[in-house]
């Protein structure tokens, strides 16, 4: 590679793309991020500025009217994806085409002889078509706001057994939207969904509580820009790189969420993992006091749990929709049930444990003494086993209870 030879990625917003960090991981060549309103797309693309780039919405179709050749693939697909600078001429591929493959792959979702449902008409649903249809899929549904199928009549298509998402619906900073419910696919065996951030979507949550096989987009993510790197160097890369790619960042982004009855060492154990591991350290219960003012004592007596359960909520919203951080929730976290979908966005959720009788009270509002612990737990405990990936005990030490969690990342 030339010393001045750059690579970027362009679209219309990229301030949430993990693109240049991706790049980076795969190799030491310059990546650029770079946004282009749909009337710069032309001269950016004539002033040749790069010797590769990568495309992303709005612009894969758009952009081949402006190349020299695009290959096989990419034409059969009518989307590309990533374009090279080849001795002066432009050349578009679809490195998105191998990069879904790899993702299905990963959850051991099948298209041969399915009836697959595509959700979304854009230049990533004619990929996801073209994955389709080389799979041997025995029917390919398309899902439009103004198509045959659309949003409205789509339920009646009981006999879909593989969802493939291709909307932005759901994505953040909107991550808490799905574009469907998954109620009445009886049939349904897979969900997959091209959205990376969050790297849990709801669509994907869902699929996951009905016992059905989801993937979300960070694996074909990364895939496609080893492919694009591939295509960019002009040389071969082992498939290997994609998972160590995927297990390094994975484990950088996602959030520790620890959960846990009051006292039970949350906020403890938080803070000396969060110091190990570099990483900013928030607790939902703090969060709540800096937005009414209140100390927890006040709020209950003054304005009630309900005022508070209600405060918390929208403290974790806010508060799930963030990667990289250790989180310390409230004991009663676990009540409400909305709260699971933005602990498990960007999260991995550690029950931290403690015998009952090892529980702080004071302070606490709803634990006044040691049969009213109790009962709380008794009330509670098949609720944290529902939210938790991981129980940790924390009954020893605070350093084995970290060192557990670190065990499990």
């Amino acid at each position: 590679m030339k010393e001045k030879e750059r690579f970027a990625l362009i679209g219309r917003t990229l301030k949430h793309s993990y693109s240049k960090i991706i790049h980076a991981e795969l190799g030491s060549y310059p990546y650029d991020l770079v946004e282009l309103e749909p009337n710069a797309l032309k001269d950016f693309v004539q002033s040749k500025k790069y010797k590769g780039f990568n495309v992303t919405i709005p612009y894969k179709t758009d952009i081949i009217q402006y190349l020299d050749k695009i290959d096989q693939s990419a034409q059969l697909i009518g989307a590309v994806n990533t374009v090279v600078n080849e001795n002066g001429k432009l050349v578009g591929y679809n490195t998105d085409f191998l990069g879904m493959k790899y993702m299905l792959s990963t959850a051991g979702i099948t298209l041969c002889k399915k009836t697959v449902m595509i959700l979304g008409s854009g230049g990533t649903s004619k990929t996801a078509r073209a994955v389709a249809k080389s799979e041997g899929a025995k029917e390919i549904i398309i899902v439009s706001r103004s198509g045959e199928v659309n949003y409205e009549n789509m339920k009646t298509r009981t006999d879909t057994e593989i969802i493939i998402n291709t909307t932005p619906v759901g994505m953040f900073p909107d991550s808490y939207n799905s574009p469907i419910t998954l109620d009445g696919f009886n049939k349904l065996e897979g969900v997959a969904d091209v959205i990376y951030n969050p790297f849990c979507t709801k669509l994907c949550l869902s699929a996951k509580q009905k016992g059905i096989k989801a993937v979300n987009g960070f694996y074909m993510l990364i895939a496609q820009a080893k492919y694009a790197m591939e295509k960019f160097l002009s040389k071969p890369c082992d498939d290997g790189i994609i998972e160590k790619v995927y297990d390094k960042l994975s484990k950088e982004k996602q959030n520790v969420v620890l959960i846990g009855m009051p006292g039970s060492g949350k906020s403890t154990v938080g803070k000396l993992l969060a110091e190990k591991l570099g990483r900013e350290l928030i607790d939902t219960d703090q969060e709540i006091v800096k937005r009414d003012g209140r100390d927890i004592p006040t709020i209950f007596s003054a304005s009630g749990e309900e005022y508070f359960r209600k405060l918390e909520t929208e403290v974790l919203l806010d508060v799930g929709k963030l990667t990289g951080k250790v989180i310390s929730t409230g004991g009663g976290i676990i009540k409400n049930s909305e709260n699971l979908y933005p602990l498990k966005s960007n999260g991995k959720i550690f029950w931290i444990v403690r015998d009952v009788e090892k529980l702080v009270t004071d302070g606490r509002p709803l634990s006044k003494d040691l049969e009213t612990v109790k009962k709380l737990f008794d009330e509670r405990k098949g609720l944290y086993a529902q939210f938790a990936d991981v129980i940790i005990d924390n009954n020893q030490s605070v350093e084995n209870a970290v060192k557990g969690v670190m065990d499990k990342l």
